[in-house]
């Protein structure tokens, strides 16, 4: 039996496991998964996360449920040594140990990309986790409640700031979607105004939105200004030291939640611990049909797809250009390469990767949102339940898809719900402070012997 490792079990890696389980035959080859968390995060749901519209687990979908024939590894691929067809696995309690493959396929994901700025690793949260849109929706929460017993001064207006450091998709969703919660909870808190609240969003660029053409990207920039935020272009973050944001126009005010979304970076095991091949971004160079290697060269039984990969885009027209590392052409990587790898294991040719876009599509908030596909521009609330319906339909499983169509059935009656649970990132505490004797001490109505 053939061993198929897959390196990742993002999108391209959980797609990528799904098809080849629905299409091998028994016998035919094992799959094994390796990846540190047991669920594939569905992206485009973080934004709603951020906002209550989505509960998180929702935006996860386990691995384990839906891969019944995948043996799952939870552990961190540190080395790929395709000479000796081996990878090193750090596992997350024991040593590291070797997996040996057939196949390898690597949809390892990229990182975000950060730089040396003071204070940002301190004070920052990132927006690519479940995890972290969690602890940022309970941070904006938890500022509400604080802000709400503080009279008008610093501290007070520092608590009702939040700074958004990206332009791209991520950052403008996720500024979008806190924006509209912070303006809903105003309801809930007569002490604190809506002139109070000030929110930021930094881009190093002239525009945002780089996937839209300029126009409706200037709509977007005067949309979010209509609703109270600064957006600040051709402007990149100096230092966020004690949450004190310096920028580099000379702007400087205090933030209480600074969330960065500038972009991402090439894991580092296939920018540094491979003997790959990979461009000059520390991406794999990948051929069409998602084969590592080029036209002329092609590296045996290796595979690779998603945001690690430079994957041609014969769609572009162009010889030079790359599929942009998004969802949208990492789920359909991740079929093809599903169809691609049972093809060369019985010996069919395979087929390369093309796919034209469906447009683009953003939400800015609930009831706000943003859609392009070539000339056709659609803004505002049918935007809006365009990028719903069609996330809804995107997320793997009908399970998912349900749990997420009831959760904002529930909120169109009910509203959000505004509960921070800030407190289960701490969970012993309050068992710790509630008087529980320490491990010195005795208990006062303890029995003698």
């Amino acid at each position: 039996m053939r061993e198929i490792l897959i390196v990742g079990g993002g999108y391209a890696g959980f797609y990528t496991a799904w098809g080849l389980e629905k299409k091998l035959r028994r016998g035919e080859a094992r799959v094994t998964v390796v990846d540190p968390r047991p669920y594939m995060t569905y992206q485009p749901f973080l934004p709603e996360v951020v906002a209550g519209s989505v509960e998180a687990r929702h935006a996860a979908v386990s691995l384990r449920r839906h891969l019944h024939r995948t043996r799952l590894i939870a552990g961190t691929v540190t080395e790929i040594r395709n000479s000796a067809r081996t990878v090193t696995v750090r596992p997350e309690t024991g040593p590291d140990f070797d997996l040996h493959y057939d196949v390898l396929v690597v949809t390892a994901g990229a990182v975000t990309r950060t730089f040396p700025i003071p204070g940002l690793s301190d004070q920052a949260y990132g927006l690519k986790h479940v995890e972290e849109a969690v602890a940022i929706r309970d941070r904006l929460l938890t500022s509400f409640d604080r802000a709400a017993t503080l009279p008008r001064g610093p501290e007070r207006r520092k608590l009702l700031t939040v700074t958004v450091i990206g332009g791209g998709f991520s950052g403008v969703e996720g500024f979008g979607e806190l924006l509209a919660l912070a303006t809903a909870l105003l309801k809930h808190y007569p002490e604190i105004d809506a002139g109070e609240l000030a929110f930021h969003l930094i881009e190093a660029r002239d525009r945002i939105l780089p996937e839209v053409t300029d126009r409706p990207g200037e709509w977007v920039v005067r949309s979010l200004e209509k609703r109270g935020a600064r957006v600040h272009l051709n402007t990149q973050l100096v230092s966020a030291q004690d949450g004190r944001v310096v920028l580099s126009d000379g702007e400087e005010y205090d933030s209480g939640l600074i969330v960065w979304t500038a972009g991402n970076a090439s894991n580092p095991i296939v920018h540094n611990h491979t003997d790959l091949p990979v461009d000059e971004r520390g991406l794999l160079t990948v051929r069409a049909d998602l084969r590592v290697g080029t036209d002329t060269e092609v590296v045996p039984d290796v595979w690779a797809a998603g945001d690690d990969a430079s994957v041609p885009d014969l769609a572009a027209g162009r010889p030079d250009a790359r599929t942009v590392p998004n969802a949208q052409h990492a789920v359909r990587q991740g079929k093809r390469l599903a169809k691609n790898i049972l093809a060369s294991l019985r010996g069919r040719p395979t087929k390369d990767y093309v796919h034209h876009s469906l447009g683009v599509v953003a939400t800015l908030g609930l009831g706000r949102g943003i859609f392009q596909y070539r000339r056709l521009v659609i803004k505002g609330f049918p935007a809006w339940l365009m990028h719903r319906g069609y996330h809804v339909l995107a997320v793997p499983s009908w399970e998912r898809k349900i749990r997420v169509f009831a959760v904002w059935a529930t909120a169109a009656f009910y509203g959000r719900d505004i509960v921070s649970l800030v407190s289960v990132q701490h969970p012993r505490e309050a068992f710790v402070s509630s008087g529980a004797p320490r491990r010195s001490e005795e208990p006062k109505d303890a029995v003698a012997g």
